[in-house]
């Protein structure tokens, strides 16, 4: 944070996978915090000490072993402590899913320290699907929302937002636990590839297809379908597959049209990526 900070000061995390722009702009006074990725038994945080491109080599490698944990809640409290003794009246942290990490467990076990001084939120998603929220959030905190407008803020942001994405393989959200061992089979029998969505019960098997190139025309429709009529912010993210995400990014200008208002393109970090695997594409849509 630069400047005087606003009254409520807005906390994410870096499954956020906001681009580098909005991440570290002043004007929106986001605090990010890094999950810790462990590959091949070297301990790093995500997008500080270990990038996507490392956990991508790693993951191809297949013997390497890749770990993800959350932020402890004493890193969290020490954060939350610094915003508040730089002159925040409040904090609001916004995390990925409950489902799909400790993180908001984490954070909400350090806010209790502070009472109502700090509230936090959980998105039910990840990448910008957690993103999107917590740019709002900020956006109300700078525009001089109290606590529980922002709050609130995030919540209706979580209400306007769908994250789906398209998986090369199940295997490395089976490897973290992140979904079934019936859905991985699923998955991978007969070359079906997978088309899914997070939900306030983690990440769910949407559709099956029989190619990636059917998967990503899949991808468009559903964007499509979840813009309706609405202008919308989208993003599209990828593991080690710019020629697909920049494929998927033009179909989607061309597909949205007039309702495309903003438009962010990044990889994902090495957090995210190491539960996605290699070729992974993804879009979130969020509609203003």
């Amino acid at each position: 944070m630069t400047g005087a900070p606003s009254a409520v000061a807005v906390v994410t995390d870096s499954t956020a996978c906001l681009p580098a722009e909005l991440a570290t702009d002043p004007a929106r006074r986001l605090t990010v915090v890094p999950l810790a990725v462990v590959v091949n038994g070297v301990p790093g945080l995500d997008t500080v000490d270990v990038d996507s491109a490392t956990v991508a080599e790693a993951l191809n490698a297949r013997r390497v072993a890749v770990t993800t944990s959350r932020p402890s809640p004493e890193a969290f409290a020490d954060v939350y402590r610094g915003l508040l003794a730089a002159g925040a009246t409040a904090v609001l942290s916004v995390h990925l899913s409950a489902k799909l990490s400790g993180t908001y467990d984490a954070a909400s076990l350090a806010a209790a320290e502070f009472g109502d001084a700090v509230s936090v939120v959980d998105t039910q998603s990840t990448g910008m699907g957690l993103g999107f929220p917590a740019l709002a959030a900020a956006a109300a905190a700078s525009s001089g929302a109290a606590l529980s407008e922002a709050r609130q803020a995030a919540l209706d942001a979580v209400g306007r937002t769908s994250t789906l994405f398209y998986v090369d393989t199940l295997e490395f959200l089976r490897r973290g636990g992140r979904i079934g061992a019936a859905a991985a089979l699923l998955g991978t029998a007969l070359s079906v590839k997978p088309i899914l969505h997070t939900t306030d019960q983690g990440v769910v098997v949407r559709e099956k297809v029989r190619t990636a190139s059917r998967a990503l025309a899949r991808l468009v429709d559903m964007a499509d379908e979840a813009a309706g009529s609405s202008v919308v912010d989208v993003a599209v993210h990828h593991l080690a597959a710019p020629e697909r995400a920049d494929a998927l990014l033009t179909t989607l200008k061309e597909r949205l049209g007039e309702r495309l208002r903003g438009v962010y393109l990044t990889e994902v970090g090495a957090v995210v990526g190491a539960h996605v695997g290699p070729g992974m594409v993804a879009v979130v849509v969020h509609t203003v």
